[in-house]
C-alpha cells in the first residue's frame, strides 16, 4: 500500500487541514483559535479610548447574564442620556451604567467589599483600575487561588496575582447587579482556560537529575 506524507495547510479562518495518510484515507479540518482571539471570546473589545465603560457593561450582560448586547448599543444609550462633555473628557461613570441597567430591568450598585465577599457571592463585578497611570473599567470574572480573572476591554480576558490587582484597584468599589434570580456566570472553567497557570513543579523532577544529565562513562562501559 502506497503511503503519502501528511501536509498541513493553514487556512484563513485559523483552521488546519490534514490530508491524507494512505490510499483510502480521509482529510479533516481542525479549527484553531489564536490566544489573542481567545482572549476576546468572552470579553467585548472597546472601540474608543473612552468606551471601556460601555464595553465592560456589554461584557457583563452578554457573557455573564446571557443578555447579548453590543458595546455600540450601550454607548449610544448612555451617551444620549449622560453628560456628554464630561463623557468625552473622562468616559462613562458607574452612575451612567447604573442608569442604563435600570432601563433594562436590572438593579445595580457599588459596594465597598473585599474580593472574598465577591467570591463567596459568586457575582461578577465591574471595577475601576489604574493600570500604568490609565484609569480603566474591567470586569472581575473570577477569583481563585490568589489569582483574579479580568475581562479587560483593552486586552481581553487575563489573570493577575491578587496582590497585583489590589494594588491597582481604585476606590475599592465592586459594581454588581443584585436582587436578580438565578446564578450569573462566574469562575467559569472556559474563561480560566484563556489564562492558564504555569505548573513549573510538574515540569521539573526535583528528586533526581537522572533524566536531565548524561552520566560519565568509564572505559569498561562500552
Amino acid at each position: 500500500m502506497r503511503s503519502l506524507i501528511s501536509v498541513l495547510v493553514m487556512l484563513p479562518a485559523f483552521a488546519v487541514q490534514a490530508a491524507d495518510f494512505s490510499a483510502g484515507g480521509a482529510s479533516f479540518v481542525v479549527p484553531l483559535t489564536s490566544l489573542k482571539e481567545a482572549r476576546f471570546r468572552s470579553t467585548v473589545r472597546q472601540q474608543y479610548d473612552f468606551s471601556c465603560g460601555s464595553a465592560a457593561l456589554a461584557t457583563l450582560l452578554s457573557y455573564h447574564y446571557e443578555l447579548p448586547v453590543t458595546e455600540q448599543e450601550i454607548f449610544r444609550d448612555m451617551y444620549a442620556r449622560g453628560d456628554q462633555p464630561r463623557i468625552r473628557r473622562e468616559g462613562f461613570s458607574l452612575l451612567d451604567m447604573k442608569r442604563y441597567l435600570a432601563t433594562r430591568g436590572f438593579t445595580a450598585d457599588g459596594f465597598e467589599q473585599p474580593l472574598d465577599q465577591l467570591a463567596q457571592a459568586g457575582l461578577p463585578a465591574i471595577v475601576l483600575v489604574a493600570d500604568n497611570g490609565y484609569r480603566h473599567f474591567v470586569v472581575v470574572k473570577g477569583v481563585q487561588d490568589q489569582r483574579v480573572l479580568l475581562g479587560d476591554p483593552a486586552g481581553g480576558t487575563r489573570a493577575m496575582a491578587r496582590s497585583a490587582f489590589e494594588a491597582i484597584w481604585q476606590n475599592r468599589l465592586l459594581f454588581v447587579i443584585h436582587g436578580r434570580p438565578g446564578q450569573p456566570r462566574f469562575n467559569a472553567a472556559a474563561d480560566w482556560r484563556v489564562a492558564p497557570q504555569a505548573l513549573l513543579a510538574d515540569g521539573i523532577v526535583r528528586d533526581s537529575l537522572r533524566n536531565v544529565t548524561v552520566p560519565k562513562l568509564g572505559a569498561g562501559d562500552f
